[in-house]
C-alpha cells in the first residue's frame, strides 16, 4: 500500500525534519511513503472572515489538486471526525488492504483548519483528540500511527 501525507505548509523545525525523516525510514519495511506539501496561505494577524475563507479556499484548491488522480481512500484529520484507537487503526487499514485498495491519502489542514470542500471529499475523518496541535507536531504524531498500524498488523511489539 502507498501511504500518501498531504499536509499544508513544511516542516521547517530540524527537529520535525529529523522525526519525519525517521518514520519515513522505519516505514519503508512496511509501505511506499509517499509526502505533498501545499503552500500554506499567509494571511496578516488581524486578517477578516472574508479574507480567512480565501485563504482557506486556497489551501483547499491545492490539497484537492493533490487528490485528483487519488484513486484510495481519504482520511482527513479533523477534530471533529471519529476517534480509533491505535488497533482500530491498524484494523482499518489493514481491511483496505484487503479491499484491494493499493493507496490511502492522509490530509492535515494548516492553522486555519480545513475548507468544506475537502472535509466533504474524506472516506474518513479521523480525530486524535478533541485539541488542536500544531501542524507540524500533527505529522509526526500521525507518522507514528502509521508506523505503529503496520507493526500491529504484521504482530510485532510496539502497540502497548
Amino acid at each position: 500500500m502507498i501511504i500518501r501525507i498531504i499536509a499544508v505548509g513544511r516542516l521547517r523545525e530540524k527537529y520535525w525534519q529529523d522525526a519525519a525523516a525517521d518514520f519515513a525510514r522505519r516505514l519503508r519495511l512496511y509501505t511506499r511513503l509517499e509526502t505533498a506539501e501545499v503552500p500554506e496561505a499567509h494571511i496578516k494577524e488581524a486578517a477578516s472572515q472574508a479574507e480567512e475563507k480565501k485563504a482557506m479556499q486556497d489551501e483547499a484548491l491545492a490539497i484537492l489538486g493533490k487528490l485528483k488522480r487519488h484513486s484510495g481512500p481519504v482520511i482527513v484529520l479533523d477534530r471533529m471526525g471519529k476517534a480509533l484507537d491505535s488497533p482500530e487503526l491498524a484494523s482499518w487499514l489493514h481491511k483496505n488492504i484487503l479491499d484491494g485498495k493499493s493507496e490511502a491519502a492522509f490530509v492535515i489542514g494548516g492553522p486555519l483548519g480545513l475548507a468544506p470542500e475537502v472535509l466533504e471529499r474524506a472516506d474518513l475523518l479521523l480525530s486524535f483528540s478533541k485539541m488542536t496541535f500544531p501542524h507540524q507536531m500533527m505529522r509526526i504524531i500521525l507518522l507514528e500511527q502509521i508506523y505503529r498500524s503496520f507493526r500491529i498488523m504484521h504482530g510485532e511489539p510496539y502497540h502497548k
